[in-house]
């Protein structure tokens, strides 16, 4: 039996056990906050997006040309949150929109921010189309560092927080 594992695990180590799961059977529905990722193609990116969504109560929206989050690599970095959260339609995100842009933006906690929305995020190496952009409040994550940019799932998972520190309205 450990020979099997081995054979079907990615890890350097073969697994004691594995888990057999139907997709259909992933949770569903809506929430009142989204991350929308928009070609976002790291599958650890997504994972830990998925993770974060996870402890903040959030919802996911992938649009074509995301990695797969059912890749050993999304499943394994997102810690089991894959079971959690619900992947909704890209058209079911919220209508308040806010697309995280890594410059010239509105700073992020400037801006008074209630849910139901969705935080927009581009792909690692283009970011977001402008027609999102466009079509939602944009916003930016100062960075007093030398960095560039952050990366994607840093920047969504500050976004999360940021509107989960805030006091209800």
């Amino acid at each position: 039996m450990p020979e099997l594992l081995g054979e079907v695990s990615t890890l350097g180590h073969a697994p004691r056990v594995i888990g057999i799961y139907r997709s259909a059977d992933l949770p569903t529905g809506s929430r009142d906050v989204a991350l929308g990722l928009w070609q976002v193609s790291d599958p650890g990116n997504v994972g830990a997006l998925l993770r974060s969504a996870d402890a903040f109560g959030a919802a996911v929206a992938l649009s074509p040309e995301c990695a797969d989050p059912l890749s050993p690599r999304a499943l394994r970095a997102s810690a089991g949150a894959i079971f959690r959260v619900p992947l909704v339609d890209w058209g079911e995100l919220p209508e308040r929109r806010v697309a995280l842009v890594a410059h010239e933006g509105e700073p992020l906690g400037n801006v008074a921010l209630e849910p139901p929305l969705a935080f927009l995020l581009g792909s690692e190496r283009d970011g977001l189309p402008d027609e999102l952009v466009a079509s939602a409040l944009r916003l930016s994550i100062p960075t007093p560092g030398d960095a560039e940019s952050l990366n994607v799932a840093a920047a969504g998972a500050i976004a999360l927080y940021e509107l989960a520190r805030r006091p209800a309205r």
